[in-house]
Parts: C-alpha cells; sequence; structure tokens
C-alpha cells in the first residue's frame, strides 16, 4: 500500500490524496489494528478533524479540517451540499444513458450493506459515460447527497456494480480486480476567506493499469 499525499495544506484544512487500501478512519472487527489516515495525519500534523470520508478501498481526495471553527465551517458545506465532489468510476457492463441520476432511496442493513428500499434517505447520484471499454464503463461521477456507500449501491442497483467491488457486485467476478476502481478526483468548494478552491489528483497506477487492460 502506498502513503498518502498531502495535495493542499493551509492552517484551517488538508487536503488528502488517500491511496486505495487505507482506511480513513479507526475500525473494528477485524480491521481494529490497520492503519488509518487519521492517526497517520495525527501523527504528522497533530488533530485534525473528519469532515468526510472514503472508503478503503476507494483513492482519491478527501478533506479535513484543522480546527473547530474550520470544522463547523466545512461540515456545514458538505451538509448543505455546497462542495462539488467528482468520482472517475469503472462500472461493469454496458451502462447505456451517456448521462443519467439515480435518485433512489438508500437504508443500510445489518449486513453493512446499503439497499434500496422506500424508507430509506434520499440519495442522488449524478452521472456521465467518458468511455466505452470492453465489458465496462467508464464514469464521472457527482454525488449531490453523501450517503455511505452512495455510488456503490447505486450503480449495483441498476445492474452495473463498480468494478472490484465483492461486497455489492459478485464476488468471484470482482476478486479479479486488484482494486475498487472508484477514484475521488476533484474537490471544488468556497474555502473560509471565500476563495473557490478547485482540487484535482490523476488517477493512481493501481487504477491506470486495470483500466489499460479494459480499452
Amino acid at each position: 500500500m502506498k502513503n498518502f499525499e498531502i495535495v493542499r495544506e493551509t492552517p484551517e484544512l488538508l487536503v488528502v490524496n488517500k491511496p486505495s487500501g487505507l482506511l480513513t478512519m479507526p475500525a473494528r472487527g477485524g480491521l481494529a489494528d490497520a492503519k488509518h489516515l487519521v492517526g497517520l495525519l495525527h501523527a504528522r500534523f497533530g488533530k485534525v478533524y473528519v469532515t468526510h470520508r472514503l472508503d478503503r478501498d476507494a483513492s482519491g481526495l478527501i478533506l479535513f479540517s484543522r480546527t473547530p471553527e474550520a470544522h463547523r465551517y466545512y461540515s456545514g458545506l458538505f451538509e448543505t451540499r455546497a462542495i462539488e465532489k467528482k468520482y472517475l468510476v469503472v462500472a461493469e457492463g454496458r451502462v447505456e444513458q451517456e448521462r443519467g441520476e439515480i435518485d433512489k432511496p438508500l437504508k443500510q442493513r445489518g449486513s453493512g450493506r446499503m439497499s434500496v428500499v422506500f424508507d430509506g434517505k434520499r440519495s442522488l447520484t449524478k452521472y456521465s459515460v467518458l468511455e466505452r471499454l470492453r465489458g465496462a464503463t467508464l464514469l464521472e461521477v457527482s454525488i449531490v447527497t453523501g450517503r455511505r456507500h452512495q455510488i456503490r449501491a447505486h450503480l449495483y442497483s441498476i445492474g452495473n456494480p463498480v468494478l472490484g467491488d465483492g461486497l455489492y457486485g459478485d464476488a468471484a467476478k470482482q476478486s479479479k480486480f486488484p482494486r475498487l476502481m472508484l477514484h475521488s478526483w476533484r474537490l471544488r468548494f468556497a474555502d473560509m476567506a471565500g476563495k473557490t478552491m478547485s482540487l484535482e489528483a490523476d488517477p493512481p497506477a493501481d487504477f491506470m493499469s486495470v483500466l489499460k487492460v479494459l480499452q
């Protein structure tokens, strides 16, 4: 597993490019002793505050606040959907619509999976097709809401699970891929001074190697 990269550092925030395989926060059970990004940042920078998360096997940009005031501000941006979050995702099969929305409520089950159910929380995912691949589709995805596993659960619900996703896709089929093909590549928001900050992180080598095989 590669180390994380600091993309932007200011007195109020850290924007980090997280590698696939690294937890964002401490976990329980079998992963209780695994390294996590929060702990690594604490050791290097002192106290940081979590404002949003990425799944362990996803990669890309994630923002941490460095003061209680910044945490309130940036958490508020995420809650009011004032931060633009874009992801690169390789989905299994052919996604027919060039552009589309998945507007389906999600609710967590006891298994840890998120399911589409009528009494779940409203969840909205938007996507556009970037490239048709062999047996897969490269998408740019933006999430209007920020539910746990939202992209993974929504794409699974339309029959196009994320490649490498053994939790939602067919475990035997997805185990052939070395990682979850989901990468947070752009964050765009206004900082506490009102200045627009737009940050990008190219997909890492392990993401690109899978993409090349599919082209």
